[in-house]
C-alpha cells in the first residue's frame, strides 16, 4: 500500500512540474515525495516564529512573511534551485509564492492545505 501511494505521489508531482511563472500547487504527499526527491530544495516555512515552534516540516527555514526584511531574505535564496513554500492554511504561501515568481524563481512548490492539511495527512512535524 505505501509503494502504491508512493506511486501516486510521484505520478502527481510529474504531473504537476511548474511552467514558466505558474508555482506548482501539491498535496502533503506529493509535497512529501518532491522533499524526498530533491536533496537541493529550499523550504521556506512563512509562518510566524511562534507558528514554527509548535511544529513545522524538517529542515524548513523560517521566513516570517510579515518580516519588513522578508522580500530581502527571500532574495538571497538561490534561484536556480526549487522552492518550496508553506505556512498554516495556504495563504500566505500562496502570497510568497507569488512573490518568489515576480522576482525570477522558476521552480516554486506551494503546500495545499499548509501544515493543518501535512498533519491531517498524519505526516511528521519537528518541534
Amino acid at each position: 500500500m505505501k509503494l502504491l501511494q508512493l506511486f501516486l505521489a510521484s505520478l502527481l508531482f510529474s504531473c504537476t512540474q511548474p511552467s514558466g511563472n505558474d508555482a506548482s500547487l501539491l498535496g502533503p504527499e506529493a509535497f512529501q515525495a518532491m522533499l524526498q526527491k530533491e536533496p537541493s530544495v529550499q523550504l521556506i516555512d512563512v509562518r510566524t516564529p511562534e507558528e514554527f515552534s509548535r511544529g513545522h516540516l524538517d529542515e524548513a527555514i523560517n521566513l516570517n512573511i510579515h518580516d519588513a526584511d522578508f522580500t530581502q531574505k527571500i532574495g538571497q535564496l538561490d534561484k536556480k534551485q526549487p522552492v518550496m513554500v508553506y505556512c498554516a492554511v495556504g495563504g500566505r504561501s500562496g502570497t510568497a509564492a507569488k512573490q518568489l515568481r515576480g522576482m525570477g524563481f522558476l521552480n516554486v512548490y506551494d503546500l495545499k492545505g499548509g501544515v493543518n492539511e501535512w498533519k491531517a495527512a498524519g505526516l511528521p512535524l519537528k518541534q
